[in-house]
């Protein structure tokens, strides 16, 4: 993977758009159907009209298309972003919405530029495996509400079921036309043509009849202004870069290709700012509809482009018969996703992994699923998989000791990794009422990371020299001894009450 901004050259750059034409148009379209629902409901939760959705959908499809690092990708309105709204579109109004969008859309380029996707290399296999798995039931809980027996028919049931039976029967007969495009196409006909009562998108909310228009958002410029959007824009640029990487990690995985972060990063970002400016939600990378693209047939740049164009022209040129899709389609479409998304060979996994790894991964999901929040999650996984880490590497010092044959020098050999976590085995192996003239603290097989570790060899030193032990350290290395001298007070005047007074 290159982390490098703008690097690609023209030659890939035109084969990422032109390389697979057929299946991408094929895919944007079925991309595009299933983002319509999506958007009027992220909107609704935000407490904004439909349309502000819509053409934040359109809008971070087609940019993001054109800048981004991931072709294959579909970044759109998002609900992990829209619940960061609510409480700023309550308080304040639609306008300052648009300017916060505006103002992450800024941060997300900045930390593009100051090439900070570098973080994702910290994020585990295991807490990777939890978000997955938790946006997987995340996916599945949201169509709940569609398949609720006290507001639909068993007519609903009876077409998610015929549903998913063409979007897993037809591969097997033909790959020509992804299933899903099909599975809409019939069931709507179905609906039709029976004069079905089922919900349908229209019922979901009015959709735009006009585009969208370049506007200013209508606000007072100045530091007020911006105590209130910065809190909102900093959470939203956080967790729409994060959710961002994670997908693109994934889709990565799904290809088996390899994309830039760091442009990922600023094209999000050049994204959200734009879509500020027409009136549009922030949002960021839909791990639900990259995957239903990728299994589409989707591979290219132009997949996420045709999505957006696709969206805007059936809500806005289409919306009479894009109004009449029945939402089982829909559900059925998301369940598939739901199912591919999940890993299922985790749960077979959770007794042969180590049980640290397995924790990780059902913490994630849980905090996950329990807090709505993605970034919550992750932020969980990332630090218990930081704890463990600390312990396992804590488990691997160890230190001895040789006496002289006289017994007044005792040498002291450390090995592994001296830091916080290891600091009290370090200190317990001394015996500090021994009486000697001399005391060796070998660290040739060690290295010391920290400030806790360096005011544990402080304390150590001067333990041994208050008691009239003369202590030599002895084999350490330039990295070590960078730190030491910079941090250490054992050899400073003062020594004993400079550490004592910490």
């Amino acid at each position: 993977m290159t982390d490098n901004l703008f690097m690609i050259s023209l030659d890939a750059y035109r084969a990422q758009w032109l390389g697979n034409m057929r299946g991408d148009l094929l895919a944007g379209l079925v991309v595009a159907l299933a983002l319509i629902p999506e958007a009027i409901a992220f909107s609704i939760i935000a407490g904004v009209d439909p349309k502000v959705g819509l053409y934040a959908s359109f809008s971070i499809a087609v940019i993001t298309a054109i800048t981004g690092g991931r072709p294959g990708m579909i970044s759109a309105a998002t609900a992990a972003t829209a619940v960061l709204m609510v409480t700023l579109v309550r308080d304040h109004g639609l306008e300052y919405l648009l300017a916060a969008t505006v103002l992450a859309g800024l941060l997300q380029i900045g930390a593009g530029l100051l090439r900070l996707g570098f973080v994702m290399r910290y994020v585990s296999k295991s807490v990777m495996t939890g978000f997955v798995n938790a946006l997987a039931i995340l996916i599945f809980l949201a169509q709940l509400p569609e398949l609720d027996p006290r507001t639909v028919t068993w007519i609903t049931y009876a077409l998610v079921a015929g549903g998913l039976a063409i979007i897993y029967l037809l591969p097997l007969v033909t790959t020509a036309i992804p299933s899903p495009l099909v599975t809409i196409a019939v069931l709507t006909a179905l609906v039709v043509g029976l004069g079905l009562d089922v919900r349908t998108v229209g019922d979901m909310g009015a959709l735009p009849d006009t585009l969208p228009v370049f506007l200013i958002p209508d606000i007072p410029l100045g530091f007020e202004t911006l105590a209130i959007i910065f809190p909102y824009s900093v959470a939203v640029a956080v967790v729409g870069l994060l959710e961002s990487l994670m997908t693109q990690n994934i889709v990565d995985d799904l290809t088996d290709t390899r994309s830039s972060r760091n442009q990922e990063c600023v094209g999000q970002g050049i994204a959200n700012t734009a879509t500020g400016f027409i009136g549009g939600m922030a949002g960021c990378a839909m791990i639900g509809q990259s995957i239903i693209n990728v299994k589409s047939g989707g591979r290219g740049r132009l997949s996420s482009f045709a999505a957006g164009v696709f969206l805007l022209i059936m809500v806005v040129g289409l919306g009479d018969l894009v109004s009449i899709i029945p939402m089982a389609a829909l559900v059925a479409i998301m369940i598939m996703v739901s199912v591919g998304t999940f890993s299922w060979s985790s749960i077979k996994n959770l007794r042969e992994h180590p049980r640290s790894s397995s924790i990780v991964m059902v913490a994630t999901v849980v905090t996950v699923v329990y807090t709505h929040n993605l970034a919550i999650g992750v932020l969980v996984g990332v630090l218990l998989s930081g704890i463990f880490f600390a312990g396992k590497i804590a488990q691997l010092f160890r230190v001895t000791s040789e006496a002289s044959k006289d017994g007044r020098v005792r040498t002291y050999r450390i090995e592994g990794q001296l830091f916080y976590g290891s600091v009290e085995d370090f200190m317990n192996a001394f015996d500090f009422k021994e009486a000697l003239d001399r005391v060796v603290i070998d660290v040739s097989a060690a290295h010391i990371w920290d400030i806790s570790s360096v005011q544990a060899l402080d304390m150590a030193v001067l333990k041994f020299r208050r008691d009239g032990a003369e202590v030599e350290i002895r084999g350490m290395n330039a990295a070590s001894e960078t730190i030491v001298d910079k941090l250490a007070v054992h050899d400073k005047p003062g020594a004993i009450d400079t550490l004592m007074s910490h």
